[in-house]
């Protein structure tokens, strides 16, 4: 341990250092964690070409159920071949960056701890109701918001559902899986089918019928509410605006408020105009929604695919917890609890992985971690300019 003005600035060695003339030990799987610990860490070209393969295979099974859940296309509709070509592009982005993003030791480690922790036996008769709960609170409600800021909280969720709702809506219509078809051939009464098997009649001048032809003007007012307060955040707020970026901040936001403004001018000329300028509405909302598919991967957006990955983390620290109570490691430093030794164990195999050479940091709390970099800062480096 190494003091400065009588303060540390180095973590501990631990009971058994690393020499320092020796050889490197190889990054090898930490204490209770071979379990889960994968291969050694890929080339950079191996991991691409494995993402290839992935994404490749996931749009092929995307063009395999559009086919044969619309029946061999015959449900299929020709006007909207460019939202299911989207869909297709979609997937395979979808696949390739989460390959890639889950061949980090890090994301791999825990990836394979959630699903390990999802699929125990021992762990649904301990706590049959925690993973439903936390699918409800962490995924559904997302409660951790609320602890930032509730107006934030509810912003979100109401782009949340007003998403989820046009996305349970959009895709299955332009994959050809849900129908609606009317015996006249100009209603009012339909019939919802789902891959050619009548689900539900309905009129559509009933509630339920207006409440599913504007199903997604209801998901784009939702959607509108949400962003309107976040870009209004991101123009006033100085915390949100000094470190925004705006293709990563401001061209998501953009794109749900074209997608949804759009989507509102189409039904407008459609009651009130009488079609007047739909084409053109319907050329725009097209591009405006296919150019947000293509930019889910690779933008922002990908926390969506990544929050439920989220959860199998959440899962394994809430298990870990209730296996070892009594096996809470406490910080070096100020001697707080900093989490269950698996838990640490788990992070510091991550730094062994990784090859950093100082896995010893894991023992300490995040606050103690912070205190410890600016103390040696202060002595290391802005010493020299006093």
């Amino acid at each position: 341990m190494r003091f400065y003005r009588g303060r540390v600035t180095e973590p501990p060695q631990t009971a058994e250092p690393t020499s320092a003339s020796g050889p490197a030990p190889s990054p090898g799987p930490a204490s209770g964690a071979t379990a889960v610990d994968g291969p050694v860490p890929r080339t950079p070209a191996a991991v691409r070409r494995r993402a290839a393969l992935a994404g490749a295979a996931v749009s092929a099974l995307m063009i395999l159920a559009i086919v044969f859940g619309s029946r061999l296309l015959r449900d299929f509709d020709s006007a909207l071949l460019p939202y299911a070509v989207a869909t297709v592009f979609l997937a395979f982005g979808v696949a390739h960056r989460y390959t890639v993003w889950i061949s980090a030791p890090g994301a791999r480690r825990l990836f394979r701890q959630g699903w390990r922790s999802f699929f125990s036996a021992a762990n649904f008769r301990r706590a049959p109701t925690a993973l439903p709960k936390m699918i409800a609170t962490y995924l559904g409600f997302q409660k951790f918001l609320g602890a930032r800021s509730h107006a934030r909280w509810a912003a979100h969720q109401l782009i949340f559902w007003g998403c989820l709702l046009a996305a349970a809506i959009t895709f299955p219509l332009t994959w050809g899986w849900f129908t609606f078809t009317s015996a006249t051939g100009s209603g009012p009464g339909y019939e919802m089918r789902i891959w050619g098997f009548k689900i539900i009649g309905f009129d559509a001048l009933g509630v339920l019928g207006r409440l599913m032809f504007h199903g997604l003007d209801i998901a784009a007012v939702l959607v509108i509410a949400g962003t309107a307060y976040f870009l209004r955040r991101r123009l006033k707020d100085r915390g949100a605006v000094t470190g925004q970026r705006f293709a990563y901040d401001l061209v998501p936001l953009i794109a749900l408020v074209v997608i949804s403004v759009t989507g509102l001018l189409l039904t407008f000329s459609s009651i009130f105009l009488h079609g007047g300028g739909y084409e053109f509405l319907a050329v725009l909302h097209m591009v405006s929604v296919v150019f947000t598919l293509i930019y889910i991967p690779f933008g922002k957006f990908f926390h969506i695919v990544q929050r439920p990955a989220a959860v199998g983390m959440q899962l394994f620290k809430y298990t870990s917890r209730r296996e070892d109570e009594a096996e809470v490691l406490a910080c070096r430093r100020c001697h707080e609890p900093v989490d269950t030794a698996p838990y640490v164990d788990n992070l510091r195999g991550t730094m062994r992985d990784l090859d950093l050479g100082f896995d010893e940091w894991a023992e300490y709390c995040p606050r103690c971690k912070r205190v410890l970099r600016g103390t040696a800062y202060l002595d290391h480096v802005k010493k020299g300019f006093k």
